[in-house]
């Protein structure tokens, strides 16, 4: 199994999901993060006064697949994130050594 963190542009959510339900992928989660990259941030004036915002907000989506689905799943993330331009995201693959579902006690692929 692998876990998939994709750091996305918040108004590209509905998309990625979308996207990652028509695999079958029948669960994620969404966290409302902020960061900066290669973006640095931009300034805004508020009430004449200048200010740097660093931070730029971001969606953060976790899924746990199975294996086999990796390809396919970060295609499918890449394809329906992209803009073209700077601040589209990034994706990270991690392996997960197992899974549990509290409510019955199933393990690993049966549990996602």
């Amino acid at each position: 199994m692998k876990k998939i963190e994709a750091i996305i542009k918040p108004f590209k959510l509905d998309d990625v999901r979308e996207a990652l339900s028509e695999l079958g992928v029948s669960g994620l989660t969404v966290t409302e993060v902020k960061g900066f990259g290669r973006q640095k941030g931009h300034t805004e004036l508020y009430r004449g006064a200048e200010y740097v915002v660093d931070f730029l907000p971001k969606i953060k989506i976790e899924v746990v697949i199975p294996a086999n689905l990796l390809d396919t799943a970060i295609e499918a993330i890449i394809k329906s994130a992209h803009t073209g331009k700077i601040g589209d995201g990034k994706i990270f693959v991690t392996s997960v050594e197992q899974v549990v579902r509290i409510r019955t006690g199933e393990t690993n692929e049966t549990a996602l």
